[in-house]
């Protein structure tokens, strides 16, 4: 294997245990702290519940976008460092 794909895999790597991190931080703390709230509102009010869900969805793929992005510009500022 060459070098540039060692490289290339280890970034990949990277990426994707950072991902895992933070997708498995954000549905913890969405759970820990609107869980019972979803439910209730999933009980009550399913099309308000399907916007919300929605919403949830949109915001987590913006952050955690932007969380990655921050971190591989990091990743690659400290590596050329």
């Amino acid at each position: 294997m060459n070098r540039e794909l060692k490289e290339a895999l280890k970034s990949l790597a990277g990426e994707l245990l950072g991902y895992t991190a933070l997708v498995v931080s954000y549905v913890l703390l969405v759970l820990h702290y609107m869980g019972n709230w979803l439910n209730l509102l999933f009980r009550q009010d399913r099309k308000t519940y399907a916007l919300v869900a929605l919403l949830l969805v949109v915001v987590q793929g913006l952050v955690l976008e932007k969380l990655t992005r921050a971190l591989l510009s990091f990743g690659k500022w400290k590596r050329h460092k």
